[in-house]
């Protein structure tokens, strides 16, 4: 590696910088022959949403959680609901417009909405490992504070990264988005070993759930959500898992909506292996 670059650790990517350049997720940079996240405090999105919209089950059923976002991120999901603050073509506007606050001004933030049902924060709406310092930084005091914290990710990040975190984090959903290897690198971008050691890690330490987005033509076999299944029993089959309905969007138009009885079917499938599988979008 160069002396003028330095490489990123967050994610498989690995990506090795120049100085003032940005990794492939748009939101890490390097800058003084370190990469920092560049969307440190920036917040795209704040909003009061009820805890099963992120969507978790078994957690706090009822209560609504503080949800922010920032921008960036480190898969090319073509069916991204969240493009404009992803990796869509709108990223750059939202940045411009993003307000920026630090840890304690969002803690304040969180504690003022106590009083409507508020129980904590949810790093959300785009990939929030991209800032993973920011959770940090934020859960930590937020803890201290008898907030909690949720984690919403595609879970590609290294089990370092994981480990920073885990001790403040007290809840995440995880996208677990296809079973299928080459599905994870040539459709989406990703890498699916990550994934899976991501969400086994995670599960012994917070409470986790899981979502899949049906897409039509891509998981959505029966094969595939059986294997899935068996998977995530091996871990436990306690583990909730929230089978999704697909609507076009993004870059992915091409396709109807998934059909209802296929979400259900698919779900009737998980539901031999696991003890809480729930339908969304239907």
């Amino acid at each position: 590696m160069s002396t003028n670059t330095a490489v990123c650790n967050v994610c498989f990517r690995h990506c090795e910088l120049r100085e003032g350049a940005t990794g492939f997720c748009g939101a890490r940079v390097c800058r003084g022959g370190k990469v920092v996240a560049e969307n440190y405090g920036c917040v795209t999105s704040l909003a009061l949403d009820p805890i099963e919209k992120k969507p978790l089950s078994r957690f706090y059923p009822g209560s609504r959680i503080l949800s922010v976002g920032s921008y960036g991120c480190n898969l090319r999901c073509p069916f991204c609901q969240n493009s404009e603050i992803s990796w869509g073509d709108e990223v750059k506007l939202y940045r411009e417009d993003a307000r920026i606050i630090d840890p304690e001004e969002l803690v304040s933030i969180a504690l003022n909405y106590r009083d409507r049902g508020n129980i904590g924060i949810a790093f959300t709406y785009n990939e929030p490992l991209t800032g993973y310092e920011f959770i940090r930084d934020t859960a930590k005091i937020s803890h201290e504070n008898g907030l909690k914290n949720v984690i919403v990710s595609n879970g590609t990040a290294e089990l370092d990264i994981l480990r920073q975190i885990a001790p403040y984090i007290d809840a995440m959903n995880i996208d677990l988005k296809c079973f299928d290897a080459g599905i994870y690198k040539n459709t989406l971008g990703g890498d699916f070993e990550m994934t899976k050691m991501f969400i086994k890690e995670a599960a012994e330490t917070s409470h986790v759930e899981l979502t899949t987005l049906i897409v039509p033509g891509i998981n959505d076999s029966i094969d595939m959500m059986r294997e899935e299944a068996e998977w995530i029993s091996s871990v436990t089959e306690k583990i909730p898992l929230h089978v999704s309905r697909f609507h076009p969007c993004f870059h992915m138009t091409d396709r109807g909506p998934t059909p209802v009885s296929t979400v259900y079917e698919l779900a009737k499938t998980a539901r031999k292996k696991l003890k809480y599988v729930y339908t969304g979008n239907c």
